[in-house]
This record gives structure tokens, C-alpha cells and sequence, in this order.
């Protein structure tokens, strides 16, 4: 998947970005017949390493097997290919600088798997790699060496000591950034997972934040790849970066929510094909509905970032001022927890699974139906369901909660202490809110949809015995006016749940 419109970069002045280019629409697939073996053997020892006995040890990077020498070839040969005299080339050379010599690629491709390798990784470090690297980013017209580079450098700053030295340097981090607007969608992956790791190191994650705030036409490209691309992988993998991004900087995630709003309204009707305005919400649901079927833990993730938006005002207004992309977000959301999480038929474990997911998709539903917006999808009648589905969870939770209890009855003090895992934490906030969900929900029911409820079954005795049991006492208001509707349309029904129930006895 090579192409010439979206080149690699020429050299790049420090505290410079080139202009964001159009992208072209081949991005919306990967590269075929790129797979390859990313567990190789270790470079042999050549013949005169072994005559000279370094094969034994001496030539041996750090306690691993691989070869220095071999290593040194490798990195010579690359610098070869950004040398001055093969960049200037001619227009009839530009073809074969897209392909990689095989030989070459395999070669390049065990130092990638060698990176892995902390030892290997420190060497790298020690050879000034990274500034070969960073020739080869900003020179070279070869999609799959970019690729392996910049996987390489991916590799290495797992390591803290590369990774603080990495992200330390300017220039790097400037080709590095540059990088988010190729054309090659294995490129843009390995360049993602780089950065997440660096935004997940605590000691570098505000340099990039900061270099990222900088660069506005980064949200462009963002924006581009979750609206455009059928990649998977790159989906699941640019939906961390943006995740992270936006849990750890309010300030940025508020700029590019404001970004897209400022872009439509600068853009002039005429434009509108030729430049595009993003708006981050609907590029986030064009990502997760693309995820959705094959890479759950990627739909959690843009659920996630949808949950980030909703906790600042501007980020709920993004979701609701637009009719329609209102009502997209709410069909969506609506359609995963009516039609695919917690069903009827699933067993109630399946809630371990699907607690992060469902506490973000709850928080935003919840922050859409109490946007007092006035629109036809969030008319209550149509919310009714919503009742089946989180009282379900409710329910699924006491069935999660008992058995976690049962296997701990027998433990010690100090173990049941450690046994408050992470699970129980996360459970804890989907209950929250599911509640705070459920009442306002119950607080819109008026007599006519209360009346629906009952015939279509989501206000049956067992269900209000369920809401009720969850719901009291910290919303015993919403409760007893909901008593109070339900005694105009089956008094038999409130008189078995005021049994059940004596605080919401209606006095008379």
C-alpha cells in the first residue's frame, strides 16, 4: 500500500510540522502480504567472529546471544539508504525507494524482534539508533522501513531509561509526530502504540501532551483515521492514544472538542467536500461502530472516550446540539445495551466481562436523557426498555456480588482486605450509575407511560421489586412519586410493593 501523495517527510526544522496534507482514501485498508515471522532465530555468528572466539561471548550484546557485528551491518546498511547520494535520486529511482531489498527487510526485521530485548534495546540506545532511525523517517519513501523504525523505537521505549531519553529529544519527537500523517496504516500503528507507550510513562507523558496541544493538524489526522480507516488494529490501537490523551489532559480534550464546532462554522458551504470539518463525536461513533463487531475491548475504549466527554459541559454539547449526531450517539448506545450487552439469555457472569463498557455506555445515555433536550429519540416511552436492560445488570450484580462473598467466607481478614479487587471497585461504580440512571428515568414516567410499562412488561412486580430494592433509600423521592402515578393505574400492584416496601406507603 505504497503511495506517492502522502510521501515521508523531507528534514524537518526544529519546533516544525509541516502543513496536515489531504489523505487519501487507500488508508482505509491495510498492506497485504506484509506478515512476517516476528520470532526469528538470532543472527549467527559470521566465520571470522567464530575464528576469533567473540562467537563465545565476546561479541555478544549484553547476556543475550545476538552478534554486535551483525548488529553494526545492519544499522550501517540503513544509514547507506539515507546517505546523501542514494536521497538524490531521480524521478525514475522513486519507484524502487518505495520497496525494501528482501535481504534487507529480514535483516531489519530480527533487530525489531531483537528490541524486545532489554539488553539489546540499551545497545541500540548506546549506537545513537534512534538518530538513525530518525533519518530514515524524515528521508526514505519506503512504507514498510518506515514501519519497522518506527516499531523498533516502539520497542525500545518500553524500557523507562530509553523512553525518557527518547521523548527527550525534540527533533525526534518532531519526526515521530509528523509520522501520524502518512498514508500507510501499518506505519500509523506502530506510531500510535509508540506513543501510547510514552503518554503512559509518567515521567514523559506531559512532553507529548504538550507537543500534541501544539500541533492542531494532529487532530485533523485523529479525526481522518476514526472516520475513514476499516483497520481494526489501527482503530482499537489511535482510540487508546486519543483515550489517554483525554483522561490525562482536560485542557486538551476541551480544544478539540471546540475544534470541530470552529471548523464548521469558519468553512464555507462551497468547501465543504474539498475540506472537511472532523467533529471528534462523529468520528468516535464511525470508529466504534467499525470496532464494534470484532475487538470488544475496542468499543470499550471509544465508549470510554464518549464517557470522558460527557463530564464537561462542552463535551455534552458537542453529543447533543446536533440533532443528528444526538441522535446517532443515543441509537447506538441504545441499540448495545437493549440488543447485545447483559441479555435475558446471557448467564449473569457476563457481567465481570462487560462492567467497563456498560458503566460508560449507562454515564453517557444518562448525560443524553438529562440534557433537557428536547428531541423526539429521548421521548420516555421510547426510553422504556432501558428499564429491562438496567435492571438486568442490577440483578446480575447481586448475582456477582453473592459469589464473590461465598468464596472469600472462608478466607482470612487480611485476604478478604486484598480480595477488594479492582473488579469490586469497578462494579461498585456501574451500580451508581445504573441507579442514578434508573431513577431518572423513573422520575419522567408519567401515568400514560407507566400504563405502557405495565403492558409491555418493563413495570412488572418483580422489576419494581428489583428497582426498588437497588434504588432505596437514596432516592426514596423519586420512589413514593412514582407510587403515587402507579395508585392512579394498578392500585393492586402499588399496594403489593407499599407491602414490600412500607417507607413508600402513601399515607392517607
Amino acid at each position: 500500500m505504497a503511495g506517492a501523495a502522502l510521501g515521508a517527510p523531507g528534514p524537518l526544522a526544529p519546533g516544525s510540522l509541516s502543513p496536515l496534507p489531504r489523505l487519501p482514501a487507500r488508508l482505509l485498508r491495510s498492506r497485504r502480504g506484509q506478515v512476517m515471522d516476528r520470532n526469528p532465530s538470532p543472527p549467527p555468528p559470521s566465520r571470522d567472529e567464530e575464528e576469533d572466539g567473540e562467537g563465545a561471548g565476546g561479541d555478544c550484546i549484553g547476556s543475550t546471544v545476538y552478534s554486535k557485528h551483525w548488529l553494526f551491518g545492519v544499522l550501517s546498511g540503513l544509514i547507506q539508504i539515507v546517505s546523501p547520494e542514494n536521497t538524490k535520486s531521480s524521478s525514475d529511482d522513486e519507484e524502487q525507494q518505495m520497496e525494501l531489498d528482501e535481504e534487507m527487510e529480514n535483516e531489519i526485521c530480527r533487530v525489531w524482534d531483537m528490541s524486545m530485548d532489554e539488553d539489546v534495546a540499551l545497545f541500540l540506545q548506546e549506537f545513537k539508533a534512534p538518530d538513525i532511525f530518525m533519518g530514515v523517517l524524515a528521508k526514505s519513501k519506503c512504507p514498510r522501513l518506515r514501519e519497522i523504525c518506527v516499531g523498533i523505537l516502539g520497542n525500545m521505549a518500553c524500557f523507562q531509561e530509553i523512553c525518557v531519553s527518547i521523548s527527550s529529544d525534540k527533533n525526534l519527537g518532531q519526526v515521530l509526530l509528523h509520522c501520524l500523517y502518512d498514508s500507510d496504516p501499518p506505519t500509523l500503528l506502530e506510531t500510535s502504540r509508540l506513543l501510547l507507550t510514552c503518554l503512559s510513562q509518567t515521567e514523559v507523558a506531559s512532553v507529548w501532551v504538550e507537543r500534541i496541544r501544539e500541533h492542531p493538524a494532529i487532530y485533523d489526522s485523529i479525526c481522518f483515521i476514526m472516520s475513514s480507516s476499516t483497520n481494526v488494529d489501527l482503530l482499537v490501537k489511535v482510540g487508546e492514544v486519543v483515550d489517554k490523551l483525554f483522561d490525562l489532559d482536560e485542557k486538551l480534550m476541551l480544544e478539540w472538542i471546540r475544534n470541530g464546532a470552529v471548523q464548521a462554522l469558519d468553512q464555507p458551504q462551497e468547501d465543504s467536500e474539498e475540506q472537511p470539518a472532523f467533529r471528534i463525536v462523529p468520528c468516535i461513533l464511525e470508529a466504534a461502530k467499525q470496532v464494534r463487531s470484532e475487538n470488544p475491548e475496542g468499543l470499550d475504549v471509544y465508549m470510554h472516550i464518549l464517557q470522558l466527554l460527557t463530564t464537561v459541559d462542552d463535551g455534552i454539547q458537542a453529543i447533543v446540539q446536533c440533532p443528528d449526531t444526538g441522535k446517532d450517539t443515543w441509537n447506538l448506545l441504545f441499540d448495545l445495551v437493549c440488543h447485545e450487552f447483559c441479555q435475558s439469555d446471557d448467564p449473569p457472569i457476563i457481567l465481570q466481562e462487560q462492567k467497563t463498557v456498560l458503566a460508560s455506555v449507562f454515564s453517557v445515555l444518562s448525560a443524553i436523557y438529562a440534557s433537557q433536550t428536547e428531541q423526539d429519540y429521548l421521548k420516555i416511552e421510547k426510553g422504556l426498555p432501558l428499564i429491562d436492560s438496567l435492571i438486568r445488570v442490577l440483578q446480575n450484580m447481586e448475582h456477582c456480588q453473592k459469589k464473590t462473598e461465598n468464596s472469600t467466607e472462608s478466607n482470612t481478614e487480611e485476604t478478604k482486605k486484598s480480595n477488594l479487587t479492582q473488579d469490586d471497585f469497578h462494579l461498585k461504580i456501574l451500580k451508581d450509575i445504573s441507579c442514578e440512571f434508573l431513577s431518572n428515568i423513573f422520575q419522567a414516567l408519567t401515568k400514560e407511560t407507566v400504563a405502557q410499562g405495565l403492558k409491555e412488561g418493563q413495570l412488572s412486580k418483580e422489576k419494581c421489586s428489583s428497582a426498588f430494592q437497588n434504588l432505596l433509600p437514596f432516592y426514596s423521592l423519586v420512589m413514593e412519586d412514582f407510587i403515587k402515578i402507579l395508585h392512579e393505574v394498578d392500585k393492586a400492584l402499588a399496594d403489593d410493593l407499599e407491602e414490600s416496601f412500607p417507607s413508600l406507603k402513601v399515607p392517607t
